[in-house]
């Protein structure tokens, strides 16, 4: 078949692959000038299946709302609010009750494992050479964010994720240029997480599908889908769509309005995330893998020779206006934990500063298949969790696509479980 892919982040390129792999002929449609530029560019790199649960979750608006007024929130408001961010705020409210909540969070996860097999398997196949790192950490400041995250370990445990709590002597040994004048109470290990560069592999796996003979057009903006026939590809600038078999939406955020005029309302918001990336200063003053700042739900990462910062969930504003306490967030952790690992200070220009829209549906998991629109699919709304969720999407999508069953259960991942 000849199937038109809108998009060309990590979502993107890995359908793309996977539809190429299968022997489909293939183009990639992409706003941008190259791959991976906007919420694929900069994220934590972070690749933990165990940890990749709804934020709509029971409890969760009483910890957003107790906690909006604090300088260094994980989650803030930012003005303007949108009527579709009010809209999406109210349907994730009624997202957060316990039974739906357990629903999505099994999805989820059963998705997320599925997805580090596949990205485990690409990696070994194609032998693709980016920055990775083995370990993943969650660090614990005193026993009040230890008594907050056991709910967090018993998914662990059901999932039947491998985990230590570790007090803050083994944390140092495992990762020495902690800061030693830092107290704090311990950790949780998980030895089988991982850190690794998203864009890096977007980028190498791209070069992979080209040579399998997917056509990539960048700089080239899709202007709208035709409701009558879906894989009909309207090009801004151009007089007359371009035909194809399928269309597959992986364009993040700008899903929504392209899917709009066809009828498929899909309640998706923008939660902005913020990276701080900074070359490393002395090697043995850096992290050598991930770690979470429970407290502050801020990452720090180790990715080759450049340690970056990222955290924050921020609903409302605009992409182009960066909340200075946001970013001052990132400065802190880093500084309380690894001090000297960068070179930020007095540098500028060596500091990269990134704030991306995550593209979050309100319950949480994706949505992976057929739009109900005839032509038209569907892999979009992973949220934060896109890097993590991506290579699974991308081979569930195309298996289902072929007439074939996917690998795993793929209950609730369909625009179905939006009623």
């Amino acid at each position: 078949m000849r199937i038109a892919v809108i998009g060309a982040g990590i979502i993107g390129i890995t359908t793309a692959y996977e539809l190429a792999v299968d022997g489909h002929e293939v183009t990639v449609f992409e706003r941008r000038g190259a791959a991976a530029e906007e919420t694929s560019f900069a994220n934590a790199g972070v690749v933990a299946p165990g940890s990749v649960t709804p934020w709509a979750a029971p409890g969760m608006p009483g910890k957003v709302l107790g906690n909006l007024l604090s300088r260094h929130a994980a989650v803030k408001l930012s003005l303007p609010l949108s009527g579709t961010d009010l809209a999406w705020m109210w349907k994730w409210w009624r997202a957060c009750k316990l039974e739906t909540y357990l629903s999505n969070r099994v999805r989820l996860q059963r998705l997320a494992f599925y997805s580090r097999e596949r990205l485990h398997h690409l990696t070994t196949v194609l032998q693709l050479d980016y920055d990775r790192s083995d370990g993943y950490t969650v660090l614990l400041r005193s026993e009040k964010d230890s008594r907050l995250v056991q709910p967090g370990l018993q998914v662990l445990r059901d999932a039947g994720v491998a985990f230590s709590e570790i007090n803050a002597q083994a944390v140092r040994k495992l990762e020495p240029a902690i800061n030693p004048d830092t107290e704090f109470l311990g950790g949780i290990h998980l030895p089988d997480d991982e850190v690794a560069n998203c864009r890096q592999f977007a980028l190498l796996l791209k070069d992979k599908a080209r040579d399998l003979g997917v056509k990539f057009e960048f700089n080239t903006t899709v202007a709208q889908l035709n409701r009558d026939r879906a894989a009909s590809v309207l090009i801004a600038g151009e007089d007359s769509p371009r035909q194809f078999d399928r269309v597959v939406m992986c364009a993040g955020l700008a899903s929504a309005a392209l899917l709009k005029p066809l009828g498929l309302k899909i309640p998706m918001t923008a939660v902005y995330g913020y990276s701080i990336s900074a070359p490393i200063r002395e090697l043995l003053n850096a992290p050598r893998s991930a770690l979470m700042d429970e407290r502050y739900k801020v990452a720090i990462s180790r990715l080759g020779n450049r340690v970056r910062v990222a955290g924050s969930a921020e609903i409302g504003g605009s992409l182009g206006k960066h909340r200075a306490s946001s970013v001052q967030t990132l400065y802190k952790v880093l500084h309380d934990w690894f001090p000297g690992a960068a070179q930020i200070a007095n540098t500028g220009a060596s500091v990269q500063l990134w704030k991306g829209a995550r593209p979050m549906l309100p319950d949480g998991p994706p949505l992976i298949g057929e739009s109900g629109v005839s032509g038209l699919w569907l892999n979009l709304g992973h949220g934060s969790s896109g890097w993590a969720l991506s290579c699974g999407s991308a081979r569930a999508l195309a298996d289902v696509m072929s007439g074939k069953a996917a690998d795993i259960d793929m209950e609730g991942l369909d625009i179905g479980r939006l009623g």
